[in-house]
């Protein structure tokens, strides 16, 4: 907490000056604060964006290659039963 001066101490108009510009300067740390933390934000919901973004291609890619292995199980068995089993 910031102690008061002594022309604080002596004078009110003093005084209230001195706590305008104290409050002056809290009100712009503040506002900078919400200001990173909007930045901060942003941020995230961009990472998070991406993330989901990989994560489905990342699925797409599963599926592409579980279609082309059960395209090639069936072709084998077709192969397999065409030239063993039905000759």
């Amino acid at each position: 907490m910031v102690e008061a001066t002594d022309i604080e101490k002596k004078s009110l108009e003093a005084h209230v000056e001195l706590c305008a510009e104290r409050y002056n300067a809290l009100d712009s740390r503040l506002l900078n604060v919400d200001n990173k933390m909007a930045e901060l934000h942003d941020t995230i919901n961009k990472v998070h964006g991406l993330l989901e973004k990989m994560s489905e291609k990342h699925n797409d890619q599963i599926l592409t290659w579980g279609t082309g292995l059960v395209g090639f199980l069936i072709s084998t068995i077709g192969y397999l039963l065409m030239n063993y089993v039905l000759k």
